[in-house]
This record gives structure tokens, sequence and C-alpha cells, in this order.
């Protein structure tokens, strides 16, 4: 089965194909120092996005087996602090949540209580995780409480069938599962922007020692870095300069590369799920 004739399938290669070229570009044409920050901020920003999707499926399956657990057992006490506590993180805007969230991890590493740059991602991902869990934890109840007005679920029940089986795998896994996935394409989408918006803010707002000493490099941070900004600059000069266009290629690579590698993943993680969605027509 020839899998590129399907959209997503496609993005992920041209994404690759884009990647890789510009790597190659850059490892010609770009300064030694520059590349590696480039490159460190890049792998950064992809590792926390990956942790940050993970994260989220564990929290969002945990929580919807809690609420499913309280709302049967009738403990209305318990299932209203749940819920309470849900709509509390989901009435936080996601960017300025995680933005309290940073700061204190910033300064948990400016005390020398976080040393690890693995802990440190890890208690990235996790804060982030947080603001970004209730969606997942919706679809799965979602889902659940769809299937549960079906005659199946009752069937199930009567002849004995665990209920915490027929939730992981008759509904979640062999009913939900893809559009589960589809959620998460999406999760990533949103973990590249919010990380990249976060640490673009923290960036600005902070000195460039308190920077380097507190959170690790990524795609945001570099890109509030003088030397990208300046690049980023650099377009609009050109804009009114055309004849300095090629020097953009050659003069200005760290900034142009950065917010190219921003926007050009956004877009194609937006392609890939909306291409999943359409491939198995969720």
């Amino acid at each position: 089965m020839n899998l590129f004739k399907y959209k997503d399938f496609r993005w992920i290669l041209i994404w690759l194909i884009v990647i890789l070229s510009i790597g190659l570009w850059d490892f010609s044409n770009l300064n030694r120092p520059a590349l590696l920050k480039v490159i460190d901020g890049f792998c950064n920003t992809l590792i926390i996005a990956l942790l940050v999707v993970v994260f989220t499926l564990l929290f969002g399956w945990s929580l919807t087996l809690l609420l499913n657990y309280l709302g049967r057992r009738q403990n209305r006490t318990l299932y209203f602090i749940a819920t309470f506590i849900l709509n509390l993180i989901r009435s936080i805007p996601q960017i300025v949540g995680i933005l309290f969230a940073y700061v204190g991890l910033t300064l948990l590493v400016q005390n020398n209580l976080v040393a690890s740059r693995l802990v440190l991602f890890i208690l990235m991902s996790f804060c982030m995780s947080l603001f970004i869990m209730p969606e997942v934890a919706d679809l799965m109840r979602d889902r659940i409480e769809h299937f549960k007005k079906l005659d199946f679920y009752s069937a199930m029940r009567v002849c004995g069938i665990p209920e915490r089986r027929i939730l992981n795998f008759d509904i979640l896994w062999k009913n939900s599962r893809l559009h589960i996935l589809n959620k998460l394409i999406a999760v990533l989408g949103y973990a590249v922007f919010l990380q990249c918006s976060v640490d673009f803010i923290i960036s600005v707002g902070l000195s460039t020692n308190v920077n380097e000493t507190s959170l690790p490099p990524t795609l945001g941070g570099l890109l509030a870095t003088i030397d990208s900004k300046q690049d980023i600059l650099a377009v609009g000069y050109t804009l009114t300069h055309p004849g300095y266009a090629p020097n953009l290629l050659f003069e200005h690579l760290q900034g142009l590369t950065v917010a190219f590698l921003i926007v050009f993943s956004l877009f194609c993680i937006y392609n890939i799920a909306n291409g999943y969605a359409e491939r198995h027509r969720l």
C-alpha cells in the first residue's frame, strides 16, 4: 500500500525533507556556534513537545478513569471536588498558567534545586501537560458517555465483563484510539506553540544572563536573542531594498532558520492532523 498517497504521510515526508535541507544549508553557511544553538534549541523543543504528548495522554486517561469511578460509586463529594479542580485548570488560560509555572521552575534552577537537564525537561513537560490535559480528558469522557448509551455496553456488563476492561479496551482502545491519536497530534502542535511562546516571553522579559542559567534553550528562546531579532529585522529591510535579499540566506541565517522552523513545523502538524482525520473520516 502506498502510504504517501495520504495527506498526513505526505506532510510528514515534506517536513523531514525540508528540515534536512535546512540543516544541510545551515551546516554549510552558518557559523558553528550559531549552528549548535539552533540544533540544541530545535532538539530541546522537540523533546519537550513529545514528553508533553506522553504526559497529557497519561493524565487525561487517569483523570477519565478517576471521574468515571467516582461517578459510578456515587461519591458525590469527591466527584465534585475532582470536577471543580478540572474546571479550575480549564478556566486558566494555557499560556498564563504555563508562564507562571515556568517562572517557578526558573526560581528552582537559580536556587540550585534542579540541576539535571532531563529533570528540568520532565518538569517543564509536566507543567505544560496539566493545562492541555483537560482537552484529552474531555474527549475520552465524551467517547465513554457515547458508548454507554449503546446496547453493547449493557450487554457486556450483563455478561459479567469487568467495567475497567470495557472502558480501557472496548471503548478507548478498539473504538476510540483513532480519535485519541488525532487529538495527540494536535497536542503536539499545542506543545510546540505554547513552548515557543512562553520561552519567547520569558527571554524578552529577563536578562540574557538569567535566561542562560535558568531554562534550557529552545526555538522560542533563540528567537528572542539579539542576533535573531536583527536577522528578522533584515527581512523588513529587504522589503524596501530588494537587492539585499540574497544576503538573507548567508548573513542572517540564525534568526530566519529559527522563525521558519517554528512556523513550518506548526503548519505541517496542522496539515498532518487534518490529513489523519480526513483519512480515517473522524
